[in-house]
């Protein structure tokens, strides 16, 4: 992908994750994909991102040049296979973490474990835990499209592995853990209303009203509405997000 170096894989315990490395300097900025997504995610940010800190990107375990996972991937495994990769990489703490969607979670989860290790975060369209009530109010057509997914996946031993079947653990995870430490938390959602065939207006403002319920886990905590974009801001409006994360590390230094 244009604009991204070279991939590379390290083993952890569990076997090798795929990563890519840019930049210099710290605190570092760890990008954690959203659920599924490749890090090829992240090319239209990471190189800008790169010219003031250290950057790292990387695909968890099913995804990509990553191994398979050989166990349930709900929260805290993935959260400390992250830690082992970055220990073994020499990239030390206190770390910045961006998490997109899905990888909100796992920032999140991150920031209540190891408050010490994280010195800002970034919250990037990000799955909120009260989400998960979201689709009891989706049409009847999505749900029953969700609930045939799901059966399709209870088919391989290896997918019932993947992380999007421990949602529900990974929250209650959330929720059991320390409170959010207080610092710099940027919040940037998605502003552009989305069809409504496939996410009703009341599903849209409720999710709407969970993206601004995360500025209550900090007092340092700012929201960015990026106008034109749905779940992806780091691609309809990569300068925004950058922008973003930007302010949060000067916020941090200064």
């Amino acid at each position: 992908m244009v604009g991204l170096p070279r991939k590379q894989k390290i083993s952890v315990q569990k076997g090798k994750l795929e990563y890519i490395t840019a930049g210099n300097g710290g605190p570092p900025i760890i990008l954690i994909n959203g659920g599924g997504g490749p890090l090829e995610g992240w090319y239209k940010i990471m190189p800008k991102l790169a010219e003031f800190s250290s950057v790292v990107a990387y695909n968890r375990f099913g995804i990509s040049g990553s191994d398979m996972p050989s166990e349930p991937q709900q929260g805290i495994a993935i959260v400390e296979s992250l830690k082992e990769m970055l220990n073994a990489l020499q990239i030390r703490p206190p770390y910045l973490l961006v998490g997109h969607s899905l990888g909100g979670y796992y920032a999140n989860l991150f920031a209540r474990l190891y408050s010490e290790e994280v010195i800002g975060v970034v919250l990037l369209e990000a799955s909120h835990p009260n989400d998960l009530l979201l689709n009891q109010h989706q049409g009847k057509f999505i749900q029953t499209i969700n609930k045939m997914l799901g059966m399709f996946d209870s088919f391989s031993k290896t997918n019932k592995f993947k992380e999007v079947h421990h949602v529900n653990e990974t929250v209650e995870q959330i929720q059991r853990a320390n409170p959010f430490p207080n610092i710099p938390l940027y919040v940037v959602t998605g502003g552009k209303q989305p069809n409504k065939w496939f996410m009703p207006m009341e599903v849209h403002k409720q999710r709407m009203d969970n993206q601004k319920d995360f500025l209550r886990l900090s007092t340092q905590a700012t929201q960015i509405i990026a106008p034109n974009s749905g779940h992806f801001p780091q691609i309809s409006e990569p300068e925004i997000v950058i922008k973003a994360v930007k302010d949060c590390f000067q916020s941090i230094s200064s």
